[in-house]
């Protein structure tokens, strides 16, 4: 199971610097982490979690397997994209094509470096990106309506329900609204997201800032965490300049270098979990002496789906799941000890996976 977070912004705002640090860290990493480019502007990156490597010492596991998550580097927008400027329609194509939007925003000041609209302004910059994607948004539903709508004035239930979700996202748009600060019920959710608009995908925004500020922030970043908490956004902020020379230190320098900056952990870790936590993933584990091996599902899945994630076998002839929370497996330094003390359970196909469970699958063949 794949997740792709897409990296946005203008030129000269730091994506591609964040993402080259993204890669070079993980390249860094490949004695603990695998890592692989699966093409010139997708990075395959570990997910930082110290529960993985506590499993480890306690379970012995002589290999370990962290999930992952996939950052695109996508092509810098310019205003009048969704018309077809600059690389507008590559741009468009490719953001379809992730789960969630990290949209990277300049808010440092630097003569040397050219803002391609003249002057450093990052909500300016985010509604230039963000009118854009509604522009886009607005004309694929246009164009899908015109059939639907027909359909549904013949009484096709379906067609009905579907232009019901349309108009409800076009008012939106119209409305200067990004389609993802809709109301939609639990029942509405599944169509809703196969409308597979721009705009409904969930975002967060990276204020790259000075380095001096990469611990606290600046007058800028606070601007987009005032915007974040309105949209019900996620937002951090890093230092693509500081990120970029952590990239190349090993991990003692690596630790003294962000001390001396007062900061307790690399922003890309920050920016890796942050994503994840953006896609309500959650994690669970496998550990055995062979291996520890972390799982990536969505919040809210079932047993049997969990299972599948390993293997399609494991959710067809899935019998049951024997679960231990972390805490406990570290509590009572292990499965044999968790067992002992009764804290290993037998869950059904009805169980809801919880972050950080330990389970072992039974299943028919």
């Amino acid at each position: 199971m794949g997740f792709k977070c897409g990296i946005v912004g203008l030129p000269n705002v730091g994506k591609s610097t964040l993402f080259n640090a993204l890669t070079e860290t993980a390249s860094a990493q490949a004695a603990n982490y695998p890592f692989c480019t699966i093409e010139p502007n997708i990075g395959d990156v570990a997910v930082p979690d110290p529960r993985l490597f506590q499993l480890v010492e306690i379970a012995g596991s002589k290999e370990t397997i962290p999930t992952r998550l996939s950052f695109v580097d996508i092509a810098g927008l310019v205003r009048g994209a969704s018309k077809g400027e600059g690389l507008g329609n590559q741009f468009l194509a490719t953001i379809r094509e992730v789960d969630a939007i990290v949209h990277v925003l300049r808010c440092f000041e630097d003569t040397d470096v050219t803002h391609v609209e003249g002057s450093v302004d990052p909500l300016r910059d985010a509604e230039i990106i963000e009118i854009e994607l509604m522009l886009s948004d607005l004309e694929s539903l246009e164009k899908r309506l015109v059939g639907l709508e027909k359909k549904a004035k013949s009484g096709e239930k379906e067609a009905k329900y579907l232009v019901g979700l349309m108009r409800k996202a076009t008012e939106l748009l119209e409305d200067g609204k990004p389609a993802r600060v809709a109301e939609i019920s639990k029942d509405d959710r599944k169509a809703w997201n196969e409308l597979n608009l721009l705009t409904s995908k969930p975002i967060l925004y990276v204020c790259n800032v000075e380095e001096d500020a990469a611990a606290t922030g600046n007058a800028f970043s606070e601007q987009i965490a005032a915007k974040a908490k309105a949209e019900n956004a996620a937002m951090i902020v890093v230092s693509a300049a500081i990120e970029e020379e952590v990239a190349q230190l090993d991990k003692e320098e690596r630790a003294e270098f962000l001390e001396t900056l007062g900061l307790h952990e690399a922003g890309l870790d920050r920016l890796i979990r942050s994503g994840y936590d953006l896609l309500e993933l959650i994690t669970y584990f496998t550990v055995g002496p062979k291996e520890a091996r972390a799982w990536t599902i969505r919040a809210g899945t079932k047993a049997p789906k969990a299972a599948g994630t390993i293997h399609t076998d494991f959710e067809k002839g899935f019998i049951r799941a024997e679960t231990i929370a972390f805490d406990e497996f570290v509590k009572n330094d292990g499965e044999a000890g968790s067992k002992e003390a009764g804290k290993m359970r037998l869950e059904g196909k009805e169980y809801i996976v919880e972050d950080g469970d330990v389970m072992h699958f039974r299943f028919a063949n």
